[in-house]
């Protein structure tokens, strides 16, 4: 078994029940609080409803990848308009073990991850001296982030 992060995300709709209901169909065993910010990328947009959460998989990256765009798809998720724009529920693959994957279509570590601090404030919670391959700890990168404010 592999411990993978997700990151969860959502800005349209009934925004807590969505997270809530991808974290229950994504087998999330540890769920972070959900917190509201900004939206990331492009600000002309309601704001966001975000959370972390672990779990436990026997699958591969890349199959786990198609799962979190499954379940995406089934909360009615449309890959359509404008990159970073309103969406129902955006479900991002963070880490996956101690991996580090780039491939076309699957990087691991999630390449932005170290700048979002929508993204290090609930893993901090989770987990803050979890090692980020090739970054360093969580609670360092949310420091770095922190002080560059």
């Amino acid at each position: 078994m592999t411990l993978a992060v997700v990151g969860l995300g959502s800005n349209l709709g009934d925004r807590e029940a969505l997270i809530r209901q991808a974290a229950g169909l994504i087998g999330a065993k540890r769920l972070s609080r959900i917190i509201e910010t900004e939206p990331w990328g492009d600000p002309d947009q309601p704001r966001f409803l975000n959370a972390v959460a672990e779990v436990e998989t026997a699958l591969s990256a890349r199959s786990f990848l198609v799962h979190l765009l499954d379940v995406e798809r089934r909360l009615g998720r449309e890959r359509v308009g404008r990159k970073w724009g309103p969406r129902t529920i955006d479900l991002d693959l963070l880490l996956f073990g101690d991996e580090r994957i780039d491939e076309p279509g699957l990087v691991v570590p999630h390449p932005r991850l170290h700048e979002r601090a929508f993204v290090l404030e609930p893993l901090a919670e989770l987990d803050p001296v979890r090692e980020i391959p090739g970054l360093g700890t969580v609670q360092a990168l949310l420091a770095g982030l922190q002080s560059d404010a």
